[in-house]
C-alpha cells in the first residue's frame, strides 16, 4: 500500500481467518485482559511464534475495537408498546454510549423503525455486548449496525 493509498477494512468471518490470525488475537485478549503478563508468555500460551505476534498484530483485531470511538447507527425495529424505545436508551446509557441522534418512524402494523447514533467513545462494553442485550430487550423485534464514522 503507498502512502497516498487510503486503508481498507474488511469484515470477515473468524471461520474464514488463517490459524496465525486467530492465535495472534487470542494472544492479545490474554494481554488485554490480564491473563498474561508478557507477549512471550501469551504466544506461548496460544502456541504462536513471537515473530507472527509482532508481524500481525497492529494488523487484526475485533470488529467491536474497531467501533471504539466512532460513531455507530444503530436500526431497530420495534413493536408499538410503551417503554421499548426507553430501555433501549437506557441500556446505551448504562454502557455510557453518548447518544446523539434518535430517528422514529411512525408505527406501521405494530412496528416502528428506529434509528439511533451512539458515540462510542468511552464505553464500558464493547459494541457487540450492547448489541446483544439490546436485541433481548423485550419488544426489539430486530437489530442491526447500519453505519460507521
Amino acid at each position: 500500500m503507498g502512502k497516498n493509498m487510503e486503508k481498507v477494512f474488511y469484515l470477515v468471518q473468524e471461520e474464514a481467518l488463517p490459524e496465525v490470525l486467530l492465535k495472534t488475537i487470542r494472544a492479545k485478549e490474554y494481554l488485554k485482559r490480564g491473563l498474561c503478563s508478557t507477549v512471550n508468555e501469551a504466544v506461548k500460551q496460544v502456541g504462536l511464534s513471537r515473530a507472527a505476534y509482532y508481524k500481525y498484530r497492529n494488523y487484526i483485531f475485533p470488529f467491536y475495537e474497531l467501533s471504539q470511538g466512532k460513531i455507530v447507527t444503530l436500526h431497530f425495529v420495534l413493536e408499538h408498546k410503551p417503554g421499548v424505545l426507553s430501555q433501549i436508551l437506557t441500556r446505551v446509557a448504562q454502557s455510557e454510549g453518548n447518544i446523539l441522534t434518535i430517528n422514529q418512524g411512525i408505527p406501521l402494523q405494530g412496528l416502528a423503525d428506529v434509528s439511533i447514533s451512539v458515540e462510542t467513545q468511552g464505553m464500558l462494553e464493547d459494541l457487540g455486548e450492547l448489541m446483544q442485550s439490546l436485541a433481548e430487550i423485550d419488544g426489539v423485534r430486530k437489530t442491526k449496525i447500519i453505519g460507521q464514522e
